[in-house]
């Protein structure tokens, strides 16, 4: 594994841990000490997933502009003063202030700032790459959750975030390391060049994210719950992360990696498959399980797909822009999933939210049948 790899997935793991999947670690005892309403301590993350969504597709005039490294480093930056202000929020203002600061920092430091900077350092052999560091962000919760927890339990949970400002420094070190890929004009000034996207792939490539997007942060914020009102044990949801994370670790080890292209057609195709399975095996915990594994190891492969499709779509030099114009959708949807999840939930009952899914599956695969039969995307200038 290369240095670039290790100092990337390094990069990844930490930043995950400290933003992304902070409330995981420490909503329970912000809960517990603030009496805030849940609603309030648990929808910080969505209103960061909405910064994320205003600032994306400036994130990619900013990659061209300055560099990966430098954006990326900013965005560590950016998490570290996000964990620091919640550490010292005392307010409901000031702590969803918090949020609007974590909100841009992911979104220059987590998975598709590093994809579009592996992009540009490596051209079309990035892909080996973006999966190998995929492996280490997939160890987040594995990390963070039971670390945050303890701080949390034994030194409280402002200093615990205090010490998840440390690791998000530690962040910005490694990153530090990363070679400057910025793009500059003969006359030496670092400029930003503007990229016209092929129009159907472009739209295809959005919408299939922005369906994935919704189903993974609908399903994810109610699977527990999913499994607990079925009488199901709630442990069969720690099948998620082990699927998502062993697809990507085959797909790590093939010699000659799938196409994009058709691996998304195979995982858009696979859903709707996926999401049958879960409304017949409800009642059954090894039928429950082999449907979370499944939808785990789809969904990891899908965060693969939204890194590599891209690089079969469009120019190389297109990538950071594409990234930051067509992933915005994605993160509005994502905010407003788990609202969405639960008010259908709570008037129309658990099985509505799967038949939602399989409907949202079902478009996945439109999408992917669609974009497999785009005339020429093949032939997009490398």
């Amino acid at each position: 594994m290369s240095s670039l790899v290790l100092r990337l997935g390094l990069a990844q793991l930490l930043n995950w841990g400290v933003s992304f999947y902070l409330p995981g670690a420490f909503a329970s005892a912000i809960l517990r000490d603030t009496h805030w309403p849940a609603t309030l301590v648990h929808g910080g993350l969505s209103i960061a997933l909405l910064v994320m969504a205003l600032v994306s597709p400036l994130s990619g005039r900013w990659i061209d502009r300055f560099g990966g490294r430098r954006v990326m480093c900013a965005g560590s930056l950016l998490n570290a003063a996000g964990c620091l202000l919640l550490a010292t929020s005392t307010t409901p203002v000031h702590y969803l202030a918090a949020w609007l600061v974590l909100g841009v920092g992911m979104r220059l430091s987590l998975y598709d700032a590093a994809f579009a900077t592996l992009a540009a350092i490596l051209g079309q052999d990035a892909r080996r790459a973006m999966v190998q560091i995929t492996l280490f962000g997939g160890l987040a919760t594995s990390l963070f959750w039971p670390l945050g927890g303890w701080l949390a339990d034994s030194f409280g949970w402002r200093t615990g975030l205090a010490c998840f400002a440390t690791f998000a420094m530690l962040g910005w070190t490694l990153l530090l390391g990363l070679p400057q890929m910025a793009r500059v004009s003969p006359a030496g000034t670092t400029r930003s060049v503007a990229i016209d996207l092929p129009r159907r792939p472009a739209l295809l490539y959005g919408l299939a994210m922005a369906l994935i997007a919704f189903l993974a942060s609908g399903l994810s914020a109610h699977l527990t719950g999913l499994l607990a009102g079925h009488g199901l044990p709630i442990a069969l949801a720690a099948l998620w992360g082990i699927g998502q994370v062993a697809a990507r670790l085959v797909e790590s080890l093939q010699t000659r990696p799938i196409p994009a292209l058709r691996l998304n057609l195979w995982v858009g195709v696979a859903l709707p498959a996926c999401f049958t399975l879960g409304l017949a095996g409800l009642g059954s915990a090894p039928l429950a399980g082999l449907f979370v594994l499944a939808y785990g190891a789809l969904n990891g492969l899908a965060t693969l797909l939204r890194a590599s499709l891209p690089l079969e779509l469009f120019a190389n030099d297109a990538y950071a822009s594409a990234l930051g114009r067509l992933l915005a959708p994605a993160f509005v949807l994502a905010a407003v999933a788990p609202w969405a999840y639960a008010l259908l939930r709570t008037r129309a009952g658990d099985l509505a939210m799967l038949w939602l899914s399989l409907a949202i599956a079902l478009g996945v695969m439109l999408t992917a049948l669609a974009l497999y039969r785009v005339p020429g995307v093949e032939l997009a200038e490398k």
